[in-house]
């Protein structure tokens, strides 16, 4: 959460709200922004990874 919140600059309800869509498939991005967050995602110890669908 605090990544999603440092990183889209929104707070906690918008951020559980993200995470449920980036779960559930909703929510997209170029592979390079995917990229990016799955990379400040392991820096903050979270096992992340940007795939194609």
């Amino acid at each position: 959460m605090r990544v999603l919140r440092a990183e889209l600059g929104i707070d906690l309800k918008n951020a559980k709200t993200v995470l449920r869509r980036v779960l559930d498939g909703d929510y997209s991005g170029t592979l390079p922004e995917m990229e990016h967050l799955a990379r400040t995602l392991r820096e903050a110890g979270i096992a992340a990874a940007a795939t194609r669908p």
